[in-house]
């Protein structure tokens, strides 16, 4: 009896926490895209069954060509964050005393405490002509006149790998933090060398956590619209834009929907090839 009492109540408790979760994957993630996709295989004239809309990315240079340079742009923003996190990950769980783990953690999190659009303009706000960084170098004599630092690639990556940074330190750091010490120590008393315990220990081990933090990373940047817009400027030519203009400004529901689902696909396509590239197992990663 009190074994199917038991059973009774995990069942029930499963069930209380479940529905929430379906119906907010459901609601938010699942219909939405439903929708999506039936809206992007109308059309506006006939209100009938098309596929104008997605032969228009294909036909037209400028849609897909600004895909390809916006997935471009997110592996190689991604590629950064990786470099930098990777350390960073490492020497906070491996290097830094315990005390000292928990102050990191706070120092990282704190500029996300603040939304996106408050640390882009942070960001502009440095790097404007009148800005901070224009002004100390005037009055330290370094410039003649200001600079215009902003609405160029360089910013713009510079301002996506600083808003997606958390993204992939969090899943590394989960993963190091379960490697044992023994295993550096043992390579290094064997005389191996720093970059052979990188290349042979630390970097498949953490594989997972790396792989995790870049789908997510690559994800969000490839998604993102307000840091290419504003630090970008008119020059930035982002995907995520022309979704924007298509619904927005054009009022074309239809066009929108087929290049919001087709940047779903094709970032899915691309997230396939890296696991496969990588050999890692999608159930490995989002563990």
């Amino acid at each position: 009896m009190m074994t199917k009492s038991k059973t009774r109540k995990i069942r029930w408790s499963f069930i209380i926490f479940f529905i929430p979760v379906a119906l907010w994957l459901f609601l938010l993630i699942v219909l939405p895209h439903f929708e999506l996709l039936r809206i992007s295989l109308t059309s506006t004239s006939t209100n009938g069954f098309t596929l104008d809309n997605y032969k228009a990315f294909f036909l037209e240079p400028i849609y897909w060509l600004t895909f390809v340079r916006t997935a471009m742009y997110s592996i190689f923003v991604t590629a950064i964050v990786l470099v930098i996190s990777l350390p960073v990950a490492f020497y906070i769980t491996k290097v830094s005393k315990l005390k000292a783990q928990g102050l990191l953690m706070v120092l990282i999190l704190v500029p996300f405490w603040v939304s996106e659009l408050i640390r882009v303009y942070g960001w502009m706000i440095l790097l404007r002509e009148s800005g901070v960084i224009n002004s100390i170098m005037l009055k330290l004599g370094l410039f003649d006149q200001p600079i215009e630092m902003l609405y160029n690639d360089i910013t713009m990556v510079m301002g996506l790998v600083y808003t997606s940074m958390l993204f992939m330190i969090v899943p590394i750091i989960g993963v190091l933090g379960s490697l044992d010490d023994a295993y550096i120590e043992a390579a290094h008393d064997l005389g191996a060398k720093k970059l052979t315990i990188w290349k042979e220990i630390i970097i498949p081990y953490s594989m997972p956590g790396i792989m995790s933090g870049s789908i997510i990373v690559f994800m969000l940047v490839l998604g993102s619209y307000l840091t290419p817009k504003l630090m970008g400027g008119k020059n930035a030519l982002w995907f995520t834009e022309q979704i924007y203009n298509q619904i927005i400004v054009y009022f074309n529901w239809e066009q929108g929907s087929a290049f919001g689902f087709l940047l779903l696909i094709l970032s899915s396509l691309i997230i396939w090839v890296a696991l496969k590239l990588t050999k890692q197992s999608f159930s490995e990663v989002v563990k």
